[in-house]
């Protein structure tokens, strides 16, 4: 029996799902994708479509650069990224359609004006991020090393760090590939089905971002705003990281001269499309790292919510029965997803299996868990229903 006829098999035999999956967007796509790979039958429902085009992941610039966000991110948060970006090529080699992944570092620079920004962003880094990620992976640049470095850039930048390890990829080439591989896996996909009671199914993982909210009150959305460009002839060769006191930019080089530019984020979940403050400060930002994007033709301003929760960490809550809750990614989805899908599909299958059915055997797998503290149960919370 090949892998497709295993699929159909597990497809096509009665009952409810071992596993049903509430949301499709990255984190929920990777889970159900992950769960079915290891054996299981699998339904996903997402409220918006196959391409993803409703979700976060949608407007990300998937940059997967843990080194340049050590600079404000948790320690959890750093080192998830950077056992993600050693996981992320596997995870791509073993879906059916191709996805752009690049691994060729992040530039930093600074305008002379906003030097003082420099010595503060090195600071936090260093104390936030490992040793073994600071070790030959933040290179300082002087004078015309940084014109070595990007080519592009001349002599705009007279200093600049060269983070060599980071990468990146496409984000829609991305999600599109992980629904092909659902398919190919057995996955039963329910596309624009918003979920209101939970399925049948022998166990839920909730992994709907922030429509998650009802089951997860201090759940919140932080809006962030990007504009994709046209631009031919610049050619960056890999992510630029502009440090500002107001608007730290990066822009993401893509596949076919495709740029994505973003620096907003701004507390509330507002949906609006992107104001007009946003998209000015965007593009000028942008102009100022290279006049060329004055050039550049605007594809889209898209703007989303990133789900957040209050310490800006990502969580995996099992609610002492049936339900697994994957959430809190914040603006790292695609940096962080394969680390915190693959934790959260371990406690998945130990639930299954009966390895952890109680108080005193979920604190045993989260004491042993490589992630400790992502995990947390709701016993109390449970017992009052």
């Amino acid at each position: 029996m090949n892998s497709m006829e295993q699929a159909a098999y597990r497809h096509d035999r009665p009952g409810p799902p071992d596993f049903a999956v509430v949301g499709g967007g990255l984190v929920g796509r990777l889970v159900a994708w992950q769960l079915a790979g290891a054996g299981h039958r699998v339904a996903l429902y997402g409220r918006g479509d196959e391409a993803g085009t409703q979700s976060a992941a949608w407007v990300a610039a998937a940059m997967l650069a843990p080194l340049a966000e050590a600079a404000s991110a948790e320690p959890l948060v750093v080192g998830l990224g950077a056992a993600s970006l050693e996981r992320w090529p596997g995870v791509l080699a073993q879906l059916p359609e191709p996805v752009y992944f690049q691994r060729n570092g992040t530039l930093v620079v600074w305008h002379g004006a906003d030097r003082a920004e420099a010595p503060l962003f090195e600071r936090r880094l260093r104390a936030n991020a490992p040793a073994a990620l600071l070790d030959g992976g933040f290179v300082k640049l002087a004078g015309a090393q940084v014109a070595q470095a990007e080519p592009p850039l001349g002599t705009r930048f007279a200093q600049g760090w060269l983070l060599p390890n980071e990468g990146q990829l496409d984000n829609r080439q991305a999600l599109r590939a992980l629904a092909a591989g659902l398919k190919s896996r057995g996955v039963r996909t329910y596309w624009n089905t918003p979920v209101d009671a939970l399925p049948d199914a022998r166990w839920i993982v909730d992994c709907r971002g922030l429509g998650g909210k009802p089951a997860w009150p201090a759940l919140r959305g932080i809006r962030g705003e990007v504009a994709r460009v046209h631009a031919p002839g610049i050619g960056l060769t890999r992510p630029v990281r502009l440090l500002h006191p107001r608007y730290p930019l990066y822009i993401a080089p893509k596949q076919d001269d495709l740029y994505v530019i973003g620096a907003t984020e701004v507390e509330g979940e507002d949906m609006s499309p992107v104001s007009v403050r946003s998209a000015l400060e965007l593009l000028s930002a942008a102009f100022a790292v290279h006049p060329g994007f004055g050039e550049a033709r605007i594809l889209e301003l898209n703007s989303h919510c990133r789900p957040t929760l209050p310490d800006h960490r990502p969580a995996i809550v099992w609610d002492g029965a049936r339900t697994l809750r994957v959430n809190g990614l914040y603006r790292h989805g695609f940096m962080i997803a394969p680390e915190v899908a693959d934790a959260a599909c371990g406690l998945a299958q130990a639930l299954a299996s009966g390895a952890v059915g109680s108080h005193d055997a979920f604190d045993a797998f989260r004491a042993a868990a490589r992630w400790t503290e992502l995990f947390h149960a709701e016993f109390a919370a449970t017992a009052a229903h």
